[in-house]
């Protein structure tokens, strides 16, 4: 009895060193190790499930502008802001920019990456910031050094100290895979160092280094409170230009006097933002990045699963069965108040469309991802379609053209529709433009269900 049991220990501890083999046996089970990763909902934002849809006009087409053909396209899943990014998200934009410029003037300088190198052996620059560190923006030596960072005596209004929001610039960097993607083959080989240069060649520009893809760009990020008197001829609007984006009463009022630029470098900010936490905390997954919808991506969304309906609570009126009006625009003849706001007004005060999705339709229009082109739909895939075109400062303004979606607090019923389409120009920002970020999905977990790293040990 004794024997067999030392047979049947030993038998179990032949098994067990079996079962943590690292061996592959010879079969290919793909690469062993792999972190395991996992893509959690955005906080604030919902999944927009994939489908397709008839994108373009589900009612007539009143002014007969031929600008929204019926088309039918797909889109995969992705996450959608609840609302629209509101004041107080937007200004948290901001006071990370003023605190970056302060702690670079301050010189405080994270100790712990002076010490390393990146992956090329180089030492980090610019140096990474001490966020630990508290300004102490009332200290004798931090007002001395920080004073460049407000207006002069002679330009403050009523010898107020306030923050000179021009000196608010965020120097950020997006890739161009456009660009990148337009490889000239016939170009003659250059195999230097052992790489076929040649495939790097841009065809428009004739590129031959990669590095020319990675664009940058300097932004003033405070929004043109000033929009709000120069939007209008002939109306006082002064008290909402001195108070919307700066008082407490409107934190949660949609950020507006935003252009599409600004947005953008918002959209890259808040992926930085994350992703440092991320290697922070030693979660070194990368997230997906935020970004601006594309124009196919947004009216998916703002339809919520309704394929024909004109509006995102459906259709075909524009009020409820109590005579409510479902949105904040200009209804009648210019009655503003008769919606309950005469400006914009909180996010999420009227019901959302069936996806969840609050302000689709109203209250104010927001930027797309897409440049502006009347025909675009004609020659665009039909797969997550996107009309992408980078406008210089050079270009003539028809260029600078950027799609806006879902109609504001001074349009019409008609721009309420989730097929109406319109433009402003990228540079410029209006009291009625604001936006909201989606994040693609990219899938929940890695090794859900049984891998070979579970059967080959």
């Amino acid at each position: 009895m004794f024997i067999k049991k030392n047979i049947l220990i030993w038998f179990f501890i032949a098994l067990l060193f079996v079962g943590c083999s690292k061996s592959d046996k010879g079969y290919v089970i793909g690469v062993q190790n792999r972190e395991n990763w996992y893509q959690p909902d955005p906080f604030g934002m919902l999944f927009i499930p994939h489908g397709s849809y008839n994108m373009g006009q589900s009612d007539q087409d009143v002014p007969y502008s031929h600008l929204s053909q019926s088309k039918t396209v797909t889109v995969t899943s992705f996450y959608m802001d609840e609302t629209e990014v509101t004041n107080n998200e937007y200004r948290q934009f901001v006071y990370w920019v003023r605190d970056s410029i302060a702690r670079r003037i301050l010189g405080d300088v994270d100790e712990t990456y002076l010490i390393m190198q990146d992956e090329y052996g180089e030492d980090f620059d610019p140096p990474y910031l001490n966020w630990r560190k508290k300004i102490k923006w009332n200290g004798e030596q931090e007002r001395e050094a920080l004073s460049e960072l407000y207006f002069q005596e002679h330009e403050r209004f009523y010898r107020r100290k306030e923050l000179d929001t021009r000196k608010l610039n965020y120097e950020y960097w997006w890739i161009d895979y456009k660009a990148a993607s337009q490889k000239d083959f016939n170009a003659p080989l250059d195999k230097a160092d052992g790489i076929d240069k040649a495939s790097w060649t841009n065809r428009p520009q004739g590129y031959r280094d990669r590095s020319v893809y990675i664009k940058k760009d300097i932004i003033n990020v405070y929004p043109d409170t000033l929009c709000w008197v120069h939007d209008f001829t002939y109306s006082f609007n002064e008290p909402m230009t001195q108070n919307y984006f700066s008082h407490p009463a409107y934190d949660h009022y949609p950020v507006v006097g935003v252009s599409w630029k600004q947005a953008r470098a918002f959209s890259i900010w808040r992926t930085n933002y994350l992703n440092a936490y991320l290697q922070s905390n030693l979660e070194m997954s990368r997230v997906n990045d935020f970004r601006l919808p594309t124009e196919s991506e947004w009216e998916w969304a703002a339809r919520g699963g309704l394929d024909l309906s004109p509006y995102p609570w459906g259709g075909p009126y524009i009020r409820n069965s109590n005579g409510c009006f479902l949105g904040n625009y200009k209804p009648l003849r210019g009655n503003y108040l008769d919606d309950g706001g005469v400006y914009p007004i909180i996010v999420g005060h009227y019901a959302p469309n069936d996806f969840g999705l609050y302000d689709m339709g109203g209250n104010v229009a927001e930027w797309c991802r897409d440049a502006f082109n009347p025909s675009s739909y004609n020659f665009a895939h039909d797969m997550n379609q996107v009309y992408d075109y980078e406008a210089k400062d050079s270009d003539p303004p028809s260029m600078k053209r950027k799609v806006i979606r879902g109609g504001s607090w001074k349009d019409i019923g008609y721009f309420m529709q989730v097929s109406s389409r319109t433009f402003e120009y990228q540079d410029s920002g209006k009291s009625y433009v604001g936006f909201r970020n989606v994040q693609s999905y990219m899938g929940r977990m890695k090794g859900d269900g049984p891998t070979s790293s579970n059967v080959y040990r």
